[in-house]
């Protein structure tokens, strides 16, 4: 039976342990500090980050990251984009090439623009690659959590690996599909959550459905573009990782990323929404990042470009707006094309 290690604590470290324990497989999930793993432990249930989920018997929570890491086979990286680097370093000391690592992590790292298994690979090897895999896909943890029935994506370069973590995770509540395009996987996961805060502020405006619904169109254009020339498979888009998480994420309640900027709409500055959600955005640093990936890239992301402008240089979101509704015409897709003929080989 394989063991599962869970870094991370917080809701979907937490969904994802308890999904794994309905599988019969014994979690172990780290918790930065002592006081707070003997809490989780005592209490069966996240109180803080996924309160009603309550925890199986066959998941424990551990504060020694060397305990969590060397008694698992496979090992989840659940934390924060911006954390994955640190701790990566942590538990480098007790990994080995036996131990699978997926990232469920879903972000661009700022400072160096690399995607969360290009981190995990930069720290710790080209050798240990083949057993990277990463998770991503229209996945809420307040419903993942409760046993609602989900699908999700690992995306692995290995397929073996992926295949292996399919049956791992595969359950009558939670279908897992595998892609070998991780590329993909990645960036759909990651940029969504800058078009869901454009859904948010479209929201906060007062704007209705064809609004929204020319936003996620134009916005999944955007992060097509970009995949394809960081060398994606534009067809991954279409699928849970991209088109399904996009929906998830810029539709429902559960968004953070939307509710930040449903308030942003209402005149709130950004540091003060972050300060009091309490919660990682994700969407706000991958909107800088990826505002650096179109330069570099050369392609343009109109919608990423005006949120950035309004998350960072307090552009208001009605003009805003207004420069995207003006911009010259153009045909539908032509970009698409253009650029599937120049990136994708025949």
């Amino acid at each position: 039976m394989k063991r599962i290690g869970v870094v991370g604590a917080g809701s979907w470290g937490t969904a994802l342990a308890v999904q794994a324990c309905r599988q019969n497989k014994n979690v172990i999930m780290w918790s930065r500090t002592k006081d707070n793993a003997d809490l989780l432990n005592y209490d069966k249930e996240n109180k803080k980050y996924l309160p009603g989920v309550m925890f199986p018997e066959n998941l424990i929570v551990s504060s020694d990251l060397e305990q969590v890491i060397s008694s698992s086979d496979i090992i989840l990286i659940v934390v924060p984009s911006h954390a994955v680097r640190k701790i990566i370093r942590e538990i480098k000391p007790y990994i080995d090439k036996e131990k699978i690592i997926v990232s469920a992590a879903k972000g661009i790292e700022n400072d160096t623009l690399l995607r969360m298994s290009e981190v995990i690979k930069e720290e710790l090897g080209a050798e240990y690659y083949q057993k990277v895999a990463v998770l991503s896909g229209p996945n809420h943890a307040e419903e993942v959590g409760l046993g609602i029935p989900s699908a999700t994506v690992i995306g692995s370069e290995n397929e073996e690996v992926a295949t292996l973590l399919q049956d791992v995770f595969m359950a009558p509540n939670f279908r897992v599909y595998t892609s070998q395009d991780v590329v993909g996987v990645e960036l759909g996961g990651a940029l969504k959550n800058i078009i869901a805060i454009g859904a948010g502020i479209s929201d906060g405006l007062g704007f209705g459905d064809n609004t929204k619904s020319a936003l996620l169109t134009r916005g999944l254009v955007e992060i097509a573009k970009l995949g394809i020339c960081m060398g994606a498979d534009p067809l991954t888009f279409a699928g849970l990782s991209g088109l399904g998480d996009l929906i998830a994420t810029c539709t429902s309640k559960h968004s953070r990323n939307r509710k930040l900027g449903t308030e942003i709409a209402q005149g709130r500055k950004l540091d003060d929404v972050l300060e009091n959600m309490g919660m990682v955005v994700e969407g706000v640093k991958t909107t800088r990042a990826a505002r650096e990936l179109s330069l570099k890239y050369e392609v343009e992301m109109p919608i990423t470009e005006q949120i950035y402008s309004v998350l960072f240089f307090n552009k208001s979101p009605e003009e805003a707006l207004m420069n995207l509704m003006t911009r010259g015409p153009k045909k539908e897709l032509m970009e698409i094309e253009f650029l599937r003929n120049k990136y994708i080989k025949k």
